[in-house]
């Protein structure tokens, strides 16, 4: 396994938009396995492939306390969403910043798993606003695009002059 480099905004190619798995391959399961490693070891909860300069549709996640219960998502699509809240998010490609961002309480899920099973769950709390914030990734968007135009401008004036002082 392999660490990957996470991409931090305001990179450009945070903006692109994932292409749907075709074949899930070694190169597909090593990709997963290195992107489980990659956001273990960054202490995140989940991470999309659009952040670590892959184009391929699929995501992970682990939410668990003793971080034991992997979940992978490869093509994801949500069929429904239900609730709505507002809750504090963070990303491991915007470091440092938290904001609340309204998100469906209740999804339901369709995707392929690691071994390309087509699975469908149901999930509620964490794991749907985790989801929700992984495919908008996929999507090319931040969840900083989901606060005030002001907020996110702040928020990558500040990004920027750090990524400027950590290169001086």
């Amino acid at each position: 396994m392999a660490l990957l480099e996470i991409l931090r905004y305001p990179d450009s190619r945070l903006r692109n938009r994932a292409k749907p798995v075709d074949t899930i391959d070694a190169e597909t399961r090593q990709l997963v396995d290195d992107m489980f490693e990659t956001m273990y070891k960054a202490s995140g909860i989940g991470l999309a492939a659009i952040q670590v300069n892959s184009t391929k549709r699929l995501l992970v996640l682990d939410i668990s306390e003793q971080r034991d219960d992997p979940l992978c998502l490869i093509n994801p699509e949500i069929l429904s969403k239900e609730g709505e809240s507002k809750e504090e998010e963070g990303c491991l490609s915007v470091p440092g910043i938290y904001e609340p961002v309204k998100r469906a309480t209740h999804i339901l899920v369709k995707a392929l798993d690691r071994d390309g099973n087509s699975i469908e769950l149901e999930l509620e709390g964490l794991p749907a606003v985790c989801v929700q914030h992984e495919i908008d990734h996929l999507d090319g968007k931040l969840f900083i695009d989901h606060l005030s135009r002001l907020k996110s401008t702040r928020i990558r004036k500040k990004l920027e002059k750090e990524a400027r002082q950590a290169d001086d």
